[in-house]
């Protein structure tokens, strides 16, 4: 958490940095308790859809602990799936055979690392609120993109956080369909050249006020 700390303040300032903790104190308060509750809505019918499947677990404190290595190792996989907020070391995300693959919440390479959706809809760049499916390289969400998928989200009603699940959990028989043809080695990447390239951090809170001021008046 401090190493996190200290890489936000240096790309953003100290000045922005209050506006990011303004924003968790505003989120923590008003938005928290109503996104949970959706959250578990959503987790009960995804649970209902998908019954456990008997594979078997490990619980490490790190994707990268030399136990998650030997775990991913001694199964063996073909393609591997990450849904965690730690960059994976190169000796992790390298061990399946086809690769390890990100459900990014964000249209890259415009929209990478942290919060994608939620600066997608600050920066009123509404064809580029979604998610990305890429295989994972050195870099921070750049590697090569095999899909975009998004949904009809309210971004009135809706917060950064909701839209970000939906546009992941609202696609998965899709990104089901796409995995199988990358598997398959049917699958094409999407070129991204000649596109620009960002990475975003954190959500500010005056960005966030913005945003859902200008969600009110063009959805009247």
């Amino acid at each position: 958490m401090r190493a996190r700390i200290k890489r936000e303040i240096k790309r953003i300032g100290v000045v922005r940095f209050l506006d990011v903790l303004a924003f968790r104190l505003y989120y923590k308060l008003k938005l928290a308790a109503a996104d949970a509750e959706k959250e578990e809505k959503l987790l009960r019918t995804l649970e209902a859809k998908y019954p456990p499947h008997g594979a078997p677990e490990l619980i490490t404190p790190s994707p990268n602990s030399a136990e998650a290595q030997k775990f991913i190792g001694d199964a063996g996989p073909d393609i591997m799936i990450a849904r965690c907020k730690t960059l994976l070391a190169e000796r992790i995300f390298s061990i399946p055979k086809i690769g390890t693959f990100v459900m990014h919440p964000g249209v890259c390479p415009e929209y990478r690392n942290a919060h994608g959706c939620f600066w997608a809809l600050a920066q009123r760049d509404m064809d580029r609120v979604g998610m990305t499916l890429l295989r994972i390289d050195k870099g921070v969400d750049t590697g090569p993109v095999f899909g975009y998928f998004t949904y009809p989200y309210d971004e009135r009603n809706e917060s950064h956080i909701l839209i970000q699940d939906r546009v992941v959990f609202d696609n998965l028989d899709a990104i089901q369909k796409k995995l199988e043809e990358i598997y398959r080695g049917e699958a094409q990447t999407i070129s991204t050249e000649g596109r620009s390239s960002a990475a975003w951090g954190q959500p500010w809170l005056t960005r966030y006020l913005a945003w859902k001021r200008a969600a009110a008046r063009e959805t009247r």
